[in-house]
């Protein structure tokens, strides 16, 4: 599910993904591991996982929101705000529309490709490229509406 606005006062784009699921059975997979086989201490570490897989890294990765704040583009995962960055309009040479190879994955981490992935779910992706030489894919299912605007604001 998806909520959408693209206006011509701004942009906002949440993406909505199925990782937060992936993570929360992952902790109880770790969380029931270190219960089922209590004696042994080095499976403390196991229970420990999944403590914050559950409690801390599954709330961050429910959805990615990428939204217009006048002179830079936000890019939040939530609804913990644990991982967030902002672009500078300024900064951006050029984008395009793109796809993350299957080897990029989910989440935040650099590409093999070079420069950065901010990707939730999928492989669709816009292809930030800086002036200082630097690259960010940010991954979305509205690639190309997130182009056209960003397009529209290097025109500005």
């Amino acid at each position: 599910m998806t909520i959408f606005e693209n206006t011509p006062s701004g942009y906002s784009h949440t993406q909505k993904a199925p990782l937060c699921w992936i993570l929360y059975a992952s902790a109880l997979a770790c969380l029931l591991l270190a219960y089922s086989i209590a004696e042994t201490p080095v499976l403390y570490i196991s229970g420990m996982v999944g403590l914050l897989l559950g409690l801390f890294v599954a709330p961050a990765f429910h959805h990615l929101t990428v939204e217009d704040r006048g002179d830079r583009l936000a890019i939040r995962y939530g609804p913990m705000p644990l991982f967030r960055r902002t672009v500078r309009y300024a900064d951006i040479e050029s984008v395009r529309v793109g796809r993350t190879l299957l080897f990029d994955g989910w989440g935040i981490h650099m590409s093999i490709q070079g420069g950065w992935v901010w990707n939730l779910w999928g492989r669709s992706c816009v292809v930030v490229h800086f002036k200082n030489g630097g690259t960010l894919r940010i991954g979305t299912d509205d690639a190309e509406g997130l182009a056209r605007f960003l397009e529209g604001k290097l025109s500005e």
